[in-house]
């Protein structure tokens, strides 16, 4: 596995434990990234550290502060914030089993995957994920990675398991104070059973090769046909932002078009076509630009005044 492990440690089940590994299960190297440039210079933007009073200050003389109240901090040094962390036990004690269902969604966060590190504790891992797997149960462990301890919940997935760290109780907003608005009136059975049939007619396999991120297509390739010089763009279909008032209407034309949205909306974005270089543009489809006015002659200047003799000054 060419890409360094996130963390390295043992995985424990009472008295059986084995080296393991964890890697990231997700990956954020293809997102499109950007620098600040100076288009006059060509230069990249070096952000400072500006004190309003002092003026440029280097980083490695500030220390972090907390707001407690309205500009009021509590500053803390860096060896204090180092004092308080968690030793890292290198190990990640399972401590219960629980049904998959039991864990809303609402409290899974960022995946990784578990593997076995080296041969020593293969036969401790296999027997593990085994027993996990014939059990049909999630395992929730406890583990410290960087400065934070996180409960995890780990589960067979093919030949290794799936680590996913779980969001702390804090971490998640209570949702009444966003769905307490929503008007509770139960609509018309006639509206639900053509939504049933809706839904019946858009049902089909998970494919997640199908939802690509169509922004960052066309980003890309409008950055491709702006690589070589010329200017290039990309055109991709807006939203339909129809005003439908008649929702039972609405969702008869939905059935009619087998749950498809008009125009089947859910092509991806059109690419632009590389620039072939040396070739002769196409004529534009733009209304060509106008003439620049024509420079009016310059107004003629009053006649100067005949300026006095200047005298000269006694040596």
């Amino acid at each position: 596995m060419a890409q360094r492990p996130t963390w390295e440690g043992h995985l424990r089940l009472s008295l059986v434990a084995c080296p393991v590994s964890l890697y990231p299960a997700t990956s954020y190297a293809s997102d499109i990234h950007f620098h600040l440039i100076n288009p006059e210079t060509g230069n990249r933007i070096r952000q400072i550290v500006v004190d309003p009073e002092a003026g440029e200050v280097e980083r490695k003389n500030l220390v972090k502060g907390y707001e407690y109240e309205k500009d009021q901090y509590v500053l803390l040094t860096q060896e204090e914030i180092k004092s308080v962390r968690l030793e890292s036990t290198r190990t990640i004690d399972i401590e219960r089993f629980v049904d998959q269902k039991e864990i809303d969604r609402i409290w899974w966060d960022s995946p990784y995957y578990l593997v076995p590190d080296g041969k020593a504790g293969l036969d401790a891992f296999t027997v593990i994920r085994s027993a996990m797997e014939e059990a049909g149960k999630v395992a929730l462990a406890r583990v410290v990675m960087g400065t934070r301890e996180r409960v995890v919940a780990i589960e067979p997935r093919g030949r290794g398991m799936l680590l996913t760290t779980l969001r702390s109780h804090d971490e998640i907003r209570d949702e009444s104070a966003v769905f307490d608005d929503i008007p509770s009136a139960k609509p018309a059975k006639g509206m639900i059973d053509i939504a049933d049939k809706i839904i019946e007619q858009q049902v089909g396999p998970f494919d997640p090769s199908q939802f690509n991120d169509r922004y960052e297509d066309a980003l890309r390739a409008l950055i491709e046909s702006k690589k070589g010089g010329d200017d290039g763009g990309v055109t991709a279909p807006p939203p339909r932002s129809d005003n439908v008032i008649d929702l039972m209407e609405a969702l008869r034309k939905s059935l009619e078009q087998g749950g498809k949205p008009a125009n089947d909306e859910r092509r991806p974005a059109a690419k632009a076509a590389p620039a072939k270089r040396g070739a002769s543009k196409p004529p534009a489809s733009k209304p060509p630009a106008s003439k620049p006015a024509a420079k009016k002659a310059p107004a003629k200047a009053p006649p100067k005044k005949a300026a006095s003799p200047k005298r000269r000054r006694a040596g």
